[in-house]
Protein backbone atom coordinates (compact mmCIF):
# COMPACT_ATOMS: atom_id res chain seq x y z
CA UNK A 1 0.00 0.00 0.00
CA UNK A 2 1.48 3.37 -0.98
CA UNK A 3 1.59 6.39 1.28
CA UNK A 4 -1.21 7.83 -0.79
CA UNK A 5 -3.42 5.28 0.97
CA UNK A 6 -2.26 6.30 4.42
CA UNK A 7 -5.40 8.26 5.16
CA UNK A 8 -7.51 7.27 8.13
CA UNK A 9 -10.41 7.23 5.70
CA UNK A 10 -12.40 9.60 7.95
CA UNK A 11 -14.30 12.65 6.85
CA UNK A 12 -14.33 15.09 9.73
CA UNK A 13 -16.83 17.44 8.19
CA UNK A 14 -20.19 17.71 9.82
CA UNK A 15 -19.23 16.16 13.12
CA UNK A 16 -19.02 19.27 15.28
CA UNK A 17 -16.15 21.55 16.19
CA UNK A 18 -13.97 18.80 17.56
CA UNK A 19 -13.80 17.14 14.15
CA UNK A 20 -12.78 20.10 12.05
CA UNK A 21 -9.08 19.65 11.42
CA UNK A 22 -6.96 20.55 8.44
CA UNK A 23 -5.63 17.71 6.37
CA UNK A 24 -1.97 16.79 6.57
CA UNK A 25 0.28 14.76 4.29
CA UNK A 26 -1.22 11.74 2.61
CA UNK A 27 -4.72 12.79 3.63
CA UNK A 28 -4.24 12.47 7.39
CA UNK A 29 -6.12 14.94 9.52
CA UNK A 30 -4.19 17.32 11.71
CA UNK A 31 -5.55 15.37 14.66
CA UNK A 32 -3.96 12.15 13.41
CA UNK A 33 -0.70 13.74 12.35
CA UNK A 34 -0.01 15.68 15.52
CA UNK A 35 -1.46 13.16 17.89
CA UNK A 36 0.03 10.03 16.46
CA UNK A 37 3.40 11.68 16.08
CA UNK A 38 3.80 11.38 19.82
CA UNK A 39 1.86 8.20 20.34
CA UNK A 40 4.84 5.88 20.40
CA UNK A 41 6.01 3.75 23.24
CA UNK A 42 9.46 2.58 24.00
CA UNK A 43 9.58 -0.94 22.67
CA UNK A 44 10.29 -2.66 25.94
CA UNK A 45 11.85 -5.95 26.64
CA UNK A 46 9.52 -7.83 24.72
CA UNK A 47 7.72 -4.98 23.24
CA UNK A 48 7.15 -1.97 25.23
CA UNK A 49 7.20 0.17 28.26
CA UNK A 50 4.14 2.19 29.19
CA UNK A 51 3.20 5.08 27.04
CA UNK A 52 1.53 8.40 27.18
CA UNK A 53 1.55 10.71 24.18
CA UNK A 54 2.23 14.30 23.30
CA UNK A 55 -1.21 15.87 22.97
CA UNK A 56 -0.39 18.56 20.46
CA UNK A 57 -3.95 18.91 19.25
CA UNK A 58 -6.17 22.00 19.30
CA UNK A 59 -9.28 19.80 19.03
CA UNK A 60 -8.64 17.99 22.34
CA UNK A 61 -5.90 19.17 24.67
CA UNK A 62 -5.83 22.83 23.79
CA UNK A 63 -9.55 23.40 24.12
CA UNK A 64 -9.88 21.11 27.10
CA UNK A 65 -7.31 23.17 28.95
CA UNK A 66 -9.15 26.41 28.19
CA UNK A 67 -11.69 25.83 30.94
CA UNK A 68 -15.32 24.71 31.37
CA UNK A 69 -17.66 24.32 28.45
CA UNK A 70 -17.54 20.65 27.59
CA UNK A 71 -14.75 20.84 24.98
CA UNK A 72 -13.19 17.59 26.15
CA UNK A 73 -16.50 15.75 26.16
CA UNK A 74 -17.51 17.15 22.77
CA UNK A 75 -14.51 15.73 20.93
CA UNK A 76 -15.66 13.07 18.48
CA UNK A 77 -13.77 10.47 16.46
CA UNK A 78 -15.91 9.24 13.52
CA UNK A 79 -16.56 5.51 13.72
CA UNK A 80 -16.83 4.74 10.01
CA UNK A 81 -14.00 5.02 7.53
CA UNK A 82 -11.45 3.16 5.45
CA UNK A 83 -9.64 1.99 8.59
CA UNK A 84 -11.02 1.38 12.05
CA UNK A 85 -10.78 4.20 14.55
CA UNK A 86 -8.48 3.64 17.51
CA UNK A 87 -5.41 2.74 15.44
CA UNK A 88 -3.87 6.00 14.23
CA UNK A 89 -5.87 8.11 16.68
CA UNK A 90 -3.91 9.25 19.76
CA UNK A 91 -4.50 7.16 22.88
CA UNK A 92 -7.30 8.57 24.98
CA UNK A 93 -7.16 9.08 28.73
CA UNK A 94 -8.88 5.76 29.49
CA UNK A 95 -9.14 2.38 27.81
CA UNK A 96 -11.08 -0.83 28.29
CA UNK A 97 -9.60 -3.89 26.61
CA UNK A 98 -11.60 -7.10 26.46
CA UNK A 99 -11.81 -10.41 24.64
CA UNK A 100 -14.84 -12.61 24.06
CA UNK A 101 -15.25 -16.27 23.18
CA UNK A 102 -18.09 -17.41 20.94
CA UNK A 103 -20.69 -19.72 22.46
CA UNK A 104 -20.85 -23.25 21.15
CA UNK A 105 -22.79 -23.60 17.91
CA UNK A 106 -22.98 -19.86 17.13
CA UNK A 107 -21.38 -20.27 13.71
CA UNK A 108 -21.09 -17.82 10.87
CA UNK A 109 -24.64 -16.49 10.97
CA UNK A 110 -24.51 -15.81 14.67
CA UNK A 111 -21.19 -14.01 14.30
CA UNK A 112 -22.63 -11.87 11.51
CA UNK A 113 -25.59 -10.85 13.65
CA UNK A 114 -23.31 -9.95 16.56
CA UNK A 115 -20.99 -7.82 14.43
CA UNK A 116 -23.96 -6.03 12.90
CA UNK A 117 -25.29 -5.21 16.36
CA UNK A 118 -21.91 -4.10 17.64
CA UNK A 119 -21.40 -1.88 14.59
CA UNK A 120 -24.76 -0.18 15.02
CA UNK A 121 -24.19 0.41 18.72
CA UNK A 122 -20.61 1.68 18.26
CA UNK A 123 -21.72 4.06 15.51
CA UNK A 124 -24.23 5.65 17.89
CA UNK A 125 -22.07 5.66 20.99
CA UNK A 126 -19.08 7.27 19.28
CA UNK A 127 -21.41 10.04 18.09
CA UNK A 128 -22.48 10.69 21.68
CA UNK A 129 -25.90 9.15 21.15
CA UNK A 130 -27.46 6.56 23.48
CA UNK A 131 -27.42 2.97 22.39
CA UNK A 132 -30.79 1.72 21.27
CA UNK A 133 -30.42 -1.37 23.45
CA UNK A 134 -29.09 -1.99 26.94
CA UNK A 135 -28.34 1.66 27.67
CA UNK A 136 -27.81 1.86 31.42
CA UNK A 137 -27.58 5.69 31.33
CA UNK A 138 -24.17 5.67 32.99
CA UNK A 139 -22.90 8.07 30.29
CA UNK A 140 -26.19 9.87 29.73
CA UNK A 141 -24.87 13.35 30.51
CA UNK A 142 -21.51 12.96 28.76
CA UNK A 143 -20.49 13.72 25.20
CA UNK A 144 -18.62 11.27 22.97
CA UNK A 145 -15.32 12.08 24.74
CA UNK A 146 -13.26 10.87 21.73
CA UNK A 147 -14.75 7.38 22.12
CA UNK A 148 -13.37 4.75 19.73
CA UNK A 149 -14.37 1.10 19.39
CA UNK A 150 -11.90 -1.19 17.61
CA UNK A 151 -12.66 -4.87 16.95
CA UNK A 152 -10.29 -7.73 16.12
CA UNK A 153 -10.54 -11.45 15.33
CA UNK A 154 -8.47 -14.10 17.09
CA UNK A 155 -7.20 -17.21 15.32
CA UNK A 156 -9.71 -19.46 17.11
CA UNK A 157 -12.66 -17.51 15.74
CA UNK A 158 -12.23 -18.85 12.23
CA UNK A 159 -12.71 -22.51 13.11
CA UNK A 160 -15.69 -21.80 15.34
CA UNK A 161 -17.41 -19.69 12.69
CA UNK A 162 -16.72 -22.09 9.81
CA UNK A 163 -14.20 -19.72 8.25
CA UNK A 164 -11.00 -21.74 8.60
CA UNK A 165 -10.16 -21.29 4.93
CA UNK A 166 -10.17 -17.52 5.41
CA UNK A 167 -7.88 -17.34 8.40
CA UNK A 168 -4.94 -15.08 7.43
CA UNK A 169 -1.43 -16.50 7.73
CA UNK A 170 -0.44 -13.60 9.93
CA UNK A 171 -2.49 -15.17 12.75
CA UNK A 172 -0.04 -18.03 13.12
CA UNK A 173 0.70 -18.37 16.86
CA UNK A 174 3.40 -16.13 18.25
CA UNK A 175 6.50 -18.08 19.32
CA UNK A 176 7.43 -18.49 22.96
CA UNK A 177 9.92 -15.84 24.05
CA UNK A 178 12.52 -16.13 26.82
CA UNK A 179 11.12 -14.84 30.08
CA UNK A 180 7.45 -15.14 29.13
CA UNK A 181 5.15 -15.94 32.05
CA UNK A 182 1.86 -15.91 30.18
CA UNK A 183 -1.53 -16.60 31.74
CA UNK A 184 -3.81 -17.98 28.98
CA UNK A 185 -6.90 -16.88 30.89
CA UNK A 186 -5.89 -13.23 30.46
CA UNK A 187 -5.01 -13.38 26.77
CA UNK A 188 -6.12 -14.63 23.34
CA UNK A 189 -9.87 -14.95 22.67
CA UNK A 190 -12.11 -15.20 19.62
CA UNK A 191 -13.04 -11.50 19.51
CA UNK A 192 -11.00 -8.56 20.80
CA UNK A 193 -12.34 -5.09 21.62
CA UNK A 194 -10.37 -1.92 22.34
CA UNK A 195 -12.55 0.87 23.73
CA UNK A 196 -10.87 4.22 24.30
CA UNK A 197 -12.36 7.45 25.67
CA UNK A 198 -11.30 10.54 27.55
CA UNK A 199 -13.82 9.72 30.28
CA UNK A 200 -13.77 6.46 32.23
CA UNK A 201 -17.56 6.19 32.49
CA UNK A 202 -17.94 6.58 28.72
CA UNK A 203 -15.49 3.74 28.09
CA UNK A 204 -17.00 1.43 30.72
CA UNK A 205 -20.51 2.15 29.47
CA UNK A 206 -19.56 1.26 25.89
CA UNK A 207 -18.03 -2.03 27.00
CA UNK A 208 -21.11 -2.87 29.03
CA UNK A 209 -23.34 -2.22 26.02
CA UNK A 210 -21.26 -4.51 23.79
CA UNK A 211 -21.22 -7.18 26.49
CA UNK A 212 -25.00 -7.09 26.84
CA UNK A 213 -25.44 -7.22 23.06
CA UNK A 214 -23.23 -10.33 22.97
CA UNK A 215 -25.22 -12.21 25.63
CA UNK A 216 -25.96 -15.74 24.42
CA UNK A 217 -23.56 -15.34 21.47
CA UNK A 218 -20.20 -14.56 23.06
CA UNK A 219 -19.00 -14.48 26.67
CA UNK A 220 -16.38 -12.20 28.18
CA UNK A 221 -13.04 -14.03 28.44
CA UNK A 222 -10.88 -11.30 30.02
CA UNK A 223 -10.94 -7.57 30.63
CA UNK A 224 -8.27 -4.97 31.49
CA UNK A 225 -8.54 -1.24 32.20
CA UNK A 226 -5.79 1.27 31.48
CA UNK A 227 -5.02 4.96 31.44
CA UNK A 228 -2.86 7.59 29.79
CA UNK A 229 -2.44 11.31 30.35
CA UNK A 230 -5.70 13.26 30.26
CA UNK A 231 -5.76 15.92 27.52
CA UNK A 232 -5.17 19.33 29.08
CA UNK A 233 -3.43 17.93 32.17
CA UNK A 234 -0.20 19.69 31.17
CA UNK A 235 0.08 23.42 30.65
CA UNK A 236 1.53 22.82 27.19
CA UNK A 237 1.82 19.81 24.89
CA UNK A 238 4.46 17.43 26.21
CA UNK A 239 5.33 13.81 25.70
CA UNK A 240 3.99 11.82 28.62
CA UNK A 241 5.87 9.61 31.06
CA UNK A 242 5.32 5.95 31.83
CA UNK A 243 5.09 4.37 35.27
CA UNK A 244 8.88 4.14 35.35
CA UNK A 245 9.00 7.93 35.14
CA UNK A 246 10.62 7.87 31.71
CA UNK A 247 9.53 10.22 28.92
CA UNK A 248 7.88 7.76 26.58
CA UNK A 249 6.75 8.19 23.02
CA UNK A 250 9.71 9.67 21.21
CA UNK A 251 10.18 7.06 18.49
CA UNK A 252 7.19 5.69 16.63
CA UNK A 253 6.29 5.51 12.94
CA UNK A 254 4.77 8.84 11.88
CA UNK A 255 1.95 9.25 9.35
CA UNK A 256 3.99 11.78 7.41
CA UNK A 257 6.84 9.32 6.87
CA UNK A 258 7.27 7.43 3.63
CA UNK A 259 5.94 3.91 3.94
CA UNK A 260 3.89 4.55 7.09
CA UNK A 261 0.72 2.92 5.74
CA UNK A 262 2.64 -0.12 4.47
CA UNK A 263 4.00 -0.72 7.97
CA UNK A 264 0.60 -0.52 9.68
CA UNK A 265 -2.14 -1.54 7.25
CA UNK A 266 -2.60 -4.61 5.09
CA UNK A 267 -2.94 -4.50 1.32
CA UNK A 268 -4.54 -7.08 -0.92
CA UNK A 269 -2.16 -9.45 -2.64
CA UNK A 270 0.62 -11.74 -1.61
CA UNK A 271 -0.20 -13.71 1.51
CA UNK A 272 -2.85 -11.27 2.69
CA UNK A 273 -6.48 -12.24 2.03
CA UNK A 274 -8.59 -9.70 0.17
CA UNK A 275 -10.98 -9.24 3.10
CA UNK A 276 -8.15 -7.85 5.27
CA UNK A 277 -7.16 -5.04 2.88
CA UNK A 278 -7.30 -1.82 4.88
CA UNK A 279 -7.12 -3.74 8.13
CA UNK A 280 -4.20 -4.48 10.41
CA UNK A 281 -2.75 -6.99 12.86
CA UNK A 282 -2.67 -6.22 16.55
CA UNK A 283 -0.34 -7.73 19.14
CA UNK A 284 -1.47 -7.27 22.75
CA UNK A 285 0.84 -7.85 25.70
CA UNK A 286 0.15 -7.24 29.38
CA UNK A 287 3.57 -6.29 30.73
CA UNK A 288 4.09 -5.91 34.46
CA UNK A 289 6.83 -3.54 35.53
CA UNK A 290 8.92 -4.53 38.50
CA UNK A 291 8.61 -1.04 39.92
CA UNK A 292 10.12 -1.77 43.33
CA UNK A 293 13.30 -3.03 41.67
CA UNK A 294 13.35 -0.20 39.14
CA UNK A 295 12.84 2.54 41.71
CA UNK A 296 15.73 1.16 43.78
CA UNK A 297 18.14 2.08 40.96
CA UNK A 298 19.82 5.49 41.00
CA UNK A 299 18.65 7.76 38.22
CA UNK A 300 21.92 7.47 36.32
CA UNK A 301 21.57 3.67 36.28
CA UNK A 302 17.99 3.96 35.03
CA UNK A 303 19.20 6.23 32.26
CA UNK A 304 21.82 3.72 31.16
CA UNK A 305 19.23 0.95 31.04
CA UNK A 306 17.06 3.02 28.71
CA UNK A 307 19.74 5.01 26.89
CA UNK A 308 18.07 8.38 27.49
CA UNK A 309 18.20 11.10 30.10
CA UNK A 310 15.27 10.88 32.46
CA UNK A 311 14.86 14.64 32.80
CA UNK A 312 14.23 15.51 29.16
CA UNK A 313 14.34 12.24 27.20
CA UNK A 314 17.44 13.20 25.22
CA UNK A 315 19.69 10.29 24.18
CA UNK A 316 22.77 9.78 26.30
CA UNK A 317 25.75 11.55 24.81
CA UNK A 318 23.64 14.42 23.46
CA UNK A 319 24.60 17.94 24.59
CA UNK A 320 22.67 19.75 27.30
CA UNK A 321 19.39 21.13 26.01
CA UNK A 322 19.31 18.70 23.08
CA UNK A 323 15.81 17.37 23.79
CA UNK A 324 14.15 14.01 23.28
CA UNK A 325 13.99 14.24 19.49
CA UNK A 326 17.71 14.73 19.06
CA UNK A 327 19.19 12.10 16.73
CA UNK A 328 20.50 9.05 18.52
CA UNK A 329 24.25 8.64 18.02
CA UNK A 330 24.93 4.99 18.79
CA UNK A 331 28.65 5.54 18.29
CA UNK A 332 28.89 8.38 20.81
CA UNK A 333 31.45 7.85 23.58
CA UNK A 334 31.64 9.13 27.11
CA UNK A 335 34.67 10.87 28.67
CA UNK A 336 36.16 7.49 29.58
CA UNK A 337 35.97 6.25 26.00
CA UNK A 338 33.12 3.78 26.61
CA UNK A 339 29.85 3.87 24.69
CA UNK A 340 27.59 6.66 25.92
CA UNK A 341 24.63 4.41 25.16
CA UNK A 342 25.46 0.98 26.63
CA UNK A 343 25.47 -2.10 24.45
CA UNK A 344 22.34 -3.47 26.13
CA UNK A 345 20.50 -0.12 26.41
CA UNK A 346 16.90 -0.31 25.37
CA UNK A 347 17.07 2.25 22.57
CA UNK A 348 20.10 0.53 21.04
CA UNK A 349 18.60 -2.96 21.03
CA UNK A 350 15.17 -1.73 19.93
CA UNK A 351 16.38 0.51 17.11
CA UNK A 352 14.84 -0.40 13.72
CA UNK A 353 18.33 -0.37 12.24
CA UNK A 354 19.22 -3.19 14.62
CA UNK A 355 16.13 -5.19 13.66
CA UNK A 356 16.14 -5.19 9.89
CA UNK A 357 13.90 -2.13 9.77
CA UNK A 358 11.07 -3.87 11.62
CA UNK A 359 8.54 -1.34 12.86
CA UNK A 360 5.14 -1.20 14.55
CA UNK A 361 2.71 1.57 15.46
CA UNK A 362 2.71 1.31 19.23
CA UNK A 363 -0.25 2.52 21.24
CA UNK A 364 -0.30 1.64 24.90
CA UNK A 365 -1.81 2.42 28.27
CA UNK A 366 -0.57 2.13 31.83
CA UNK A 367 -2.40 0.03 34.38
CA UNK A 368 -2.27 -0.24 38.17
CA UNK A 369 -4.38 -2.97 39.74
CA UNK A 370 -3.27 -2.79 43.35
CA UNK A 371 -0.82 -5.13 45.04
CA UNK A 372 0.21 -8.73 44.46
CA UNK A 373 0.35 -11.22 47.35
CA UNK A 374 4.04 -10.42 47.88
CA UNK A 375 3.23 -6.73 48.29
CA UNK A 376 4.68 -5.59 44.98
CA UNK A 377 2.64 -3.40 42.62
CA UNK A 378 0.52 -5.12 39.99
CA UNK A 379 1.22 -2.34 37.53
CA UNK A 380 2.71 -1.81 34.12
CA UNK A 381 1.69 -1.52 30.49
CA UNK A 382 -1.17 -2.70 28.34
CA UNK A 383 0.90 -2.80 25.17
CA UNK A 384 -0.77 -2.59 21.75
CA UNK A 385 1.18 -2.78 18.50
CA UNK A 386 -0.42 -2.42 15.07
CA UNK A 387 1.38 -3.72 11.98
CA UNK A 388 0.82 -5.28 8.60
CA UNK A 389 2.69 -8.50 9.42
CA UNK A 390 3.53 -9.68 12.97
CA UNK A 391 6.14 -12.07 11.57
CA UNK A 392 8.12 -9.11 10.24
CA UNK A 393 7.26 -6.62 12.97
CA UNK A 394 6.63 -7.74 16.51
CA UNK A 395 8.18 -11.21 16.45
CA UNK A 396 11.76 -10.39 15.35
CA UNK A 397 11.91 -7.31 17.57
CA UNK A 398 10.57 -9.17 20.59
CA UNK A 399 12.92 -12.07 20.02
CA UNK A 400 15.94 -9.77 20.07
CA UNK A 401 14.72 -7.68 22.99
CA UNK A 402 13.95 -10.68 25.17
CA UNK A 403 17.56 -11.86 24.79
CA UNK A 404 19.59 -8.67 24.77
CA UNK A 405 17.71 -5.75 26.31
CA UNK A 406 18.82 -4.64 29.77
CA UNK A 407 15.28 -3.45 30.44
CA UNK A 408 14.02 -7.04 30.39
CA UNK A 409 15.26 -7.47 33.97
CA UNK A 410 12.53 -5.09 35.10
CA UNK A 411 9.57 -6.46 33.10
CA UNK A 412 7.35 -9.54 33.09
CA UNK A 413 5.14 -10.42 30.12
CA UNK A 414 2.05 -11.95 31.72
CA UNK A 415 -0.57 -12.09 28.94
CA UNK A 416 -0.59 -12.06 25.17
CA UNK A 417 -2.96 -11.91 22.23
CA UNK A 418 -2.80 -11.69 18.44
CA UNK A 419 -5.73 -10.44 16.38
CA UNK A 420 -6.59 -9.53 12.79
CA UNK A 421 -8.45 -6.22 12.61
CA UNK A 422 -10.78 -5.91 9.62
CA UNK A 423 -10.96 -2.62 7.74
CA UNK A 424 -13.37 0.06 8.87
CA UNK A 425 -17.09 -0.12 8.23
CA UNK A 426 -18.32 2.07 5.37
CA UNK A 427 -21.72 3.80 5.54
CA UNK A 428 -24.41 1.14 5.53
CA UNK A 429 -21.93 -1.67 6.18
CA UNK A 430 -20.71 -3.45 9.29
CA UNK A 431 -17.36 -4.52 10.69
CA UNK A 432 -16.22 -7.81 9.21
CA UNK A 433 -18.57 -7.79 6.26
CA UNK A 434 -15.71 -8.40 3.83
CA UNK A 435 -14.80 -11.56 5.73
CA UNK A 436 -18.32 -12.92 6.16
CA UNK A 437 -19.81 -12.00 2.81
CA UNK A 438 -16.79 -11.58 0.54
Amino acid sequence: MSTEHASTGRNPAGHGPADHASAGPAGFTRRALLGTAGAGLLVGAGAGVAGAVAYDRPDRSGRAAAGPGGALGAARVPFRGEHQAGITDPPQARVQLAAFDLAEGVGRDGLRTLLQRWTKAADRLTAGEPSEEFDNQVALDAGPCSLTVTVGFGATLFDKAGLADRRPPGLAPLPAFPGDALDPARGDGDLFVQIGADDALVAVHALRVLQRLAAGTAALRWQSAGFARTPGAAAQPVTGRNLMGQIDGTNNPRPDEDGFAAKVFCAAGGDQPAWLAGGSYLVFRRIRMLLDNWEALPVDRQERVIGRRKSDGAPLGAPAGAGERSPVDLAAQGPDGTLAIPADAHIRVAAPAANGGAAMLRRGFSYHDGLLPDGSPDAGLLFLAFQNDPGKGFTPVQRKLSRGDGLSRFLRHEASGLYALPPGAPPGGYLGRQLLEG
